[in-house]
């Protein structure tokens, strides 16, 4: 039997910035939830709008962490953990409605294995819920991350189960694995952040959970757009920065030629979109940091992790299948999202 949440469980962390239009749905879903008594932050990155005002206004239940900067997702974030008070932290996107009971199914399965470290929701689209935008992470063994089920029916999700990584638009997170990883690394600013969380948490041995009965609403894009050019050039950087962090040399090794691929089929595509430019940039920037990430290699892989072997096992390998029902559901989408 699940046992009541309290402040001292849970503490969940909404990052916003000159988010205004979320923050009447976004708390307002957090009222309405079963539990009682957990803790909500806002963290405002520095909003230009009255996002901070119209929270203090309508929801003085919510304790606000008003930073002088925009530091993205992965420090503003940070920002949060350290004010929290609970022992298990969820961090929500302000462009989501989360649904009855999501809070509790979020923290169910930590209670029943104490080897799960984080659990992941089941976002389906705000403007069509019957339609998966994340069933958690994947990762490929060609080096990427992406979201499962994404653009598929909500019905193919429904099922809860063992996946690689968690979607930081709705996930939970034990606050000493949290921890004990050093949060997000700060240096991607946003984008990636959470699968290179994941990825670290994952090379510790902490299992992450994909909860299907958490359910989100989630708008999406809502920070960088649809297919913008700061979403390229920073999922393109930090693509190759958790590739390069975390993997062991065995798997990068094994994995060098389909990267390789990988990376030159991602150039052609997102030159046939118009974004190759912004794409280049992104690799640029990736190389540029490669003192930094590999000094932070050094002291990821010195620490105990678990064997490469069963890194491995959880990677797909189908790299173009993935990216291929990827795209086919993407582009258009995007097309009718700038069209409105």
């Amino acid at each position: 039997m699940s046992q009541p949440i309290d402040a001292r469980d849970v503490t969940v962390i909404v990052l916003n910035h000159n988010g205004r239009q979320w923050l009447g749905p976004c708390p307002d879903a957090l009222r309405s939830q079963d539990a009682r008594g957990f803790e909500v932050i806002v963290v405002d990155n520095a909003s230009t709008d009255d996002s901070v005002v119209l929270v203090g206004n309508n929801h003085p239940e919510v304790r606000i962490v008003a930073l002088s900067a925009n530091l993205g997702f992965a420090a503003g974030n940070n920002a949060g953990a350290r004010e929290a008070r609970g022992r298990m932290l969820a961090f929500l996107n302000n462009d989501t409605v989360v649904q009855p009971g999501w809070l509790e199914a979020l923290r169910r399965p930590f209670n029943e294995n104490a080897s799960i470290g984080l659990t992941t929701s089941r976002i389906v689209f705000l403007d069509d819920p019957d339609v998966i935008d994340s069933a958690g992470d994947g990762y490929l063994r060609a080096g990427g991350g992406f979201k499962r089920r994404h653009g598929q029916p909500a019905t193919r999700a429904a099922e809860s189960g063992e996946v690689f990584g968690a979607c930081g638009a709705a996930f939970m997170v034990r606050r000493e694995v949290f921890e004990d990883l050093g949060g997000f690394d700060e240096d991607f600013f946003m984008v990636y952040e959470d699968v290179d969380l994941s990825y670290r948490a994952r090379l510790r041995g902490h299992r992450v959970w994909y909860a299907a009965d958490a359910i989100v609403h989630h708008a999406g894009s809502a920070s960088l757009g649809t297919i913008s050019a700061r979403a390229v050039f920073l999922g393109q950087r930090n693509l190759e920065w958790t590739y390069l962090k975390n993997t062991p040399w065995p798997l990068l090794l094994r994995s060098a030629p389909a990267h390789a691929a990988y990376v030159l089929a991602s150039g052609i595509g997102y030159a046939a979109n118009g974004r190759f430019r912004d794409w280049l940039k992104g690799k640029g920037a990736a190389i540029a940091g490669l003192p930094a990430v590999i000094g932070k290699r050094r002291e990821i892989q010195r620490r105990p992790n678990v064997p490469a072997s069963e890194l491995w096992a959880r990677m797909d390998r189908d790299w173009i299948g993935v990216k291929r029902a990827e795209k086919t559901f993407d582009l258009p989408r995007a097309g009718r999202i700038n069209g409105q």
